[in-house]
């Protein structure tokens, strides 16, 4: 795209190249959302090879999926200091790295630590700054676009359910990792299609005009440029540690009541959004169906999903879903959290295939609205830092999710008390959203409306005149002292304006 006017955001092409991104995403979203669901085809393994319960076998994808989620305002930090292209490449690295390490370690804690904690960071730095560019690239047709990039979720774990699965039997646990190393350094090549928007190359021959226009006025701008450094300097000195941190990360946004809606929904809504992905293979064996078909269960999800999140980006952008969007979310979570209070009553195979479809169409549907619902709320400007903050509060839930579902296991020797406890905690959030956003558009509708009223009253205009008139004249009484700060501003705005 062309470089935007001075001082104006670029606009989003809403296609062209933005296409390239999208599949970038795809690439990247998928990898962040379904690794730590594949690595679930190795827990049974892994479990009998240490000697572990299900609980401290589960802290693998929890560590993982909590690193990826608490290091979103890292990520976001990143994103906003050197762009989403190095970001997503240098967290490919990471994910490769980790993962070759894995390979060799000699006890579960050795697990946690390469492919919990370092995978898990490499997966962050690839999720937030895949779904901030969709946003830089798209604007009316953002819905479709992130359903799409959000499709890679369910694509990657269709295909490594199965793929872990014959890689297992073929190399092993300690092999398998070290394949899955390398194929997590195509992030790398995702990351690369990542091209910062508004980046136009200048011709020599402006180049030259610049150059010469520069030397001409060098002389002239240096006595207002030492005072400026100077002022420049002291500004830095005094600003604190809170200040510098708030450049990167919009910590207002916690006065903002629609954030902290979406905020306390989802933080409850992820206690049990990832252990019924984690356990429906290891349920499946546990009930005495062979792996290849407990493999296959993911793959029935993940189609599902991959056909549900575009569908539901188109369902989202229309006219009468997108202004109310919200509810949408809401009813999807409660949706979500029914399929999980239903799985119990299915006893055979026939039946869990059927749970694993209704499942991937309620997770294809939250997943696809995820951050659409949260850039409605807060905009494009501040989603960047929307995200790191709202990322940072989920990893904690997400963190004890998996564990607390493998603890009820351990203690009934059931797994229907962990689906249970997910369907109930899930319909709650999703209830909670529900309430809560009828309320905030409700006070929204309110403000506008005084807003408007405000607008209206005669007297209300009449005062802000006078007071703007009481301004003229002071300023017109001073006279002769504001002349050099006059001269000054008229300098700027003919420098911002290109003469």
């Amino acid at each position: 795209p062309a470089m935007p006017p001075p001082g104006r955001a670029p606009v989003p092409p809403d296609g062209g190249w933005g296409w390239a991104v999208v599949f970038g995403a795809f690439v990247s979203i998928g990898f962040a959302y379904a690794f730590p669901k594949g690595l679930a085809i190795f827990f049974k393994e892994i479990q009998d090879f240490f000697g572990t319960s299900y609980s401290e076998v589960a802290w693998i994808s929890s560590i993982m999926l909590a690193t990826t989620y608490g290091a979103g305002p890292i990520s976001s930090i990143l994103v906003n200091r050197y762009g989403s292209r190095p970001v997503v490449m240098f967290g490919g690295l990471l994910c490769g790295v980790g993962m070759i390490s894995a390979a060799f370690c000699t006890s579960i804690l050795q697990l946690y630590i390469c492919v919990g904690f370092i995978t898990g960071f490499g997966l962050a730095l690839n999720l937030q700054p895949s779904v901030i560019i969709i946003g830089k690239y798209f604007l009316k047709r953002r819905p479709i676009a992130n359903g799409l990039a959000m499709a890679g979720s369910p694509v990657m774990l269709c295909t490594l359910a199965p793929l872990n699965q014959f890689l297992f039997d073929n190399f092993g646990w300690r092999g398998s990792f070290l394949i899955l190393g390398a194929i997590l350094l195509h992030c790398c090549v995702a990351g690369a299609l990542f091209r910062p928007i508004g980046v136009a190359t200048e011709s020599a021959k402006t180049q030259d005009a610049l150059k010469g226009k520069i030397t001409e006025d060098a002389t002239k701008m240096s006595s207002a440029t030492n005072v400026s450094m100077e002022n420049k300097t002291e500004e830095e000195g005094g600003k604190d540690c809170c200040e510098k941190i708030n450049q990167y990360l919009d910590f207002s946004l916690f006065k903002h009541r629609g954030f902290l809606i979406y905020l306390i929904g989802n933080v409850l809504m992820f206690l049990g959004f990832f252990a019924p992905i984690v356990f429906l293979a290891p349920y499946a064996k546990h009930t005495g169906i062979d792996e290849y078909s407990a493999a296959f269960l993911l793959s029935v999800l993940a189609i599902v999903d991959m056909v549900a999140r575009p569908t539901t980006g188109i369902i989202a952008n229309s006219r009468w879903v997108r202004p109310r969007i919200q509810y949408f979310f809401s009813f999807a979570i409660a949706f979500n959290g029914a399929c999980h209070l239903l799985c119990p009553l299915a006893s055979n195979y026939v039946g869990l295939v059927v749970y694993s479809s209704f499942f991937g169409l309620a997770f294809g549907m939250v997943c696809a609205m995820l951050f659409e619902t949260l850039m409605d709320l807060v905009g494009a400007a501040r989603f960047t830092s929307a995200v790191g903050l709202v990322t940072i509060a989920e990893c904690c839930t997400i963190l004890l999710g998996p564990p607390i579902g493998g603890t009820l296991i351990d203690t009934f020797g059931d797994y229907k008390y962990m689906f249970i406890k997910c369907g109930a905690v899930m319909v709650l959030a999703g209830t909670f959203l529900f309430i809560m956003n009828y309320y905030n558009y409700r006070m929204l509708a309110k403000e506008e409306k005084e807003r408007k009223t405000k607008e209206e009253d005669p007297k209300s205009v009449r005062t802000e005149n006078e007071g703007r008139n009481n301004w003229n004249r002071d300023t017109t009484q001073v006279g002769p002292e504001l002349e050099p700060l006059r001269e000054e501003q008229e300098g700027v705005k003919k420098e911002m304006n290109g003469t």
